[in-house]
């Protein structure tokens, strides 16, 4: 149950969604939306794995090495 007393916080996306969507938006841009939103933090998380991997010096063969170990 939740507390009916209780202030619900939004962080600033969230207040930007909630904007956005306080307008009629056709469930052909809805997908669209979260195809862009899914699309961009997957950008995100692939620019920090790329970063990680150059910072620790790994390369494909380290991949492949890992990949095919048996003990794994």
């Amino acid at each position: 149950m939740i507390a009916q007393n209780m202030p619900t916080k939004f962080t600033p996306l969230q207040l930007e969604l909630l904007k956005l969507f306080g307008r009629e938006v056709s469930q052909e841009d809805l997908i669209a939306i979260k195809d862009m939103i899914g699309k961009y933090f997957l950008d995100k998380l692939q620019q920090k794995a790329d970063s990680s991997v150059k910072e620790k010096g790994y390369t494909q063969q380290d991949f492949d090495s890992w990949l095919n170990d048996p003990s794994q």
